[in-house]
């Protein structure tokens, strides 16, 4: 079996969680000795689309005229793009309809949780929905975040401006409202003796007024260095306290996977995605305010961790990419021998 991995503006997605996905499928596909091309032009007997504007809507509505067969997969819901960028609630409805227009016209959907399959669910969707974790490649995962030098952790202290002994607290991704940044450094606020830490890309043009604002009045001990490299991302992950996400809206979120592949502890926001997989004081730590995320927080600081960790690591393995790969091989069978019974 051959599979064409399919994703629109490819280069400008690289560092966007679709782009991490896409990567994660490539992996999880091989390892179950299924062939990847990412090469429209090339052969294939089924095509994985990873994106859901025109040019994307396009290609699978060409692809289904030609009875190839497609999965759309469906990264992002209504719900995740509104709060989002400066004028996303504007222009949402632009959006919704590129979206339901792909979804609508889909043959089989992929997503990464049961909370979002729900979501697709609701929209009237009629398509068979999977719901199927992003996962995580867990060997290369550990081999690239437990092996740095010495001198790398102290050019990591260098690089944030913080000494080897500051005690600090990491959280990760676009400077969007709806994850939580504007949370991430009130929250910040009632902890001076700690670190806070956001990691990733601002984009100035589109950054909201409300997230600019928490920038421009952010307490010292909040620190803003942008996007990092594996190199320091390891080390951030390794050393820090605890991993504070404080998302309004996510469909599955790659980033909580690693922070538990990394055995650190957890800190999100109590929503509907992690129904099923992640339990508060079970496998994490979770707060519906930010009040809870400071009661949160004291607990992660001043208690024993070594429980939820352990459980943490344990929805991880289930997440393995290895079984990711077993689960989409799976749904791509039949939905091979579904075309082929249509066609004969």
């Amino acid at each position: 079996m051959k599979v064409l991995l399919y994703s629109q503006n490819q280069k400008q997605m690289k560092k966007s969680g679709i782009g991490h996905a896409l990567s994660l499928q490539k992996t999880a596909l091989e390892k179950n000795g299924i062939e990847v091309t990412f090469d429209p032009r090339d052969s294939y007997d089924l095509c994985h689309i990873n994106t859901l504007f025109y040019r994307s809507y396009r290609f699978m509505r060409t692809l289904q005229k030609k009875k190839i067969p497609v999965i759309t997969h469906a990264h992002s819901t209504k719900e995740d793009f509104l709060n989002s960028f400066r004028f996303s609630n504007q222009i949402a409805g632009w959006f919704n309809h590129n979206l339901l227009r792909m979804y609508r016209h889909a043959t089989t959907i992929i997503t990464p949780t049961l909370y979002s399959k729900r979501l697709i669910e609701n929209y009237g969707i009629q398509a068979p929905i999977y719901a199927v974790s992003n996962g995580i490649d867990l060997e290369k995962y550990l081999k690239e975040t437990t092996s740095y030098t010495d001198q790398e952790e102290q050019q990591f202290y260098d690089f944030i401006g913080i000494r080897k002994d500051d005690p600090f607290i990491i959280g990760m991704g676009f400077y969007f409202v709806r994850k939580g940044i504007v949370d991430f450094i009130e929250v910040a606020r009632q902890f001076p003796h700690i670190k806070f830490i956001w990691f990733g890309h601002r984009y100035k043009a589109i950054t909201s007024s409300l997230v600019m604002r928490a920038i421009r009045n952010k307490p010292d001990n909040v620190i803003l260095p942008g996007y990092i490299h594996m190199g320091y991302k390891k080390i951030a992950f390794a050393k820090a306290k605890a991993f504070f996400f404080p998302s309004y809206e996510e469909t599955e979120g790659i980033v909580t996977l690693e922070a538990l592949a990394s055995k650190l502890p957890l800190l999100v926001r109590d929503i509907g995605v992690y129904e099923g997989w992640l339990k508060k004081d079970v496998h994490c730590h979770m707060g519906r305010n930010n009040q809870e995320f400071v009661a949160e927080i004291n607990k992660i600081l001043n208690e024993d961790q070594t429980s939820l960790i352990e459980n943490g690591y344990q929805v991880v393995l289930e997440r393995d990419s290895a079984k990711i790969g077993a689960q989409l091989k799976a749904i791509y069978k039949k939905v091979l021998q579904e075309q082929k019974e249509i066609t004969e």
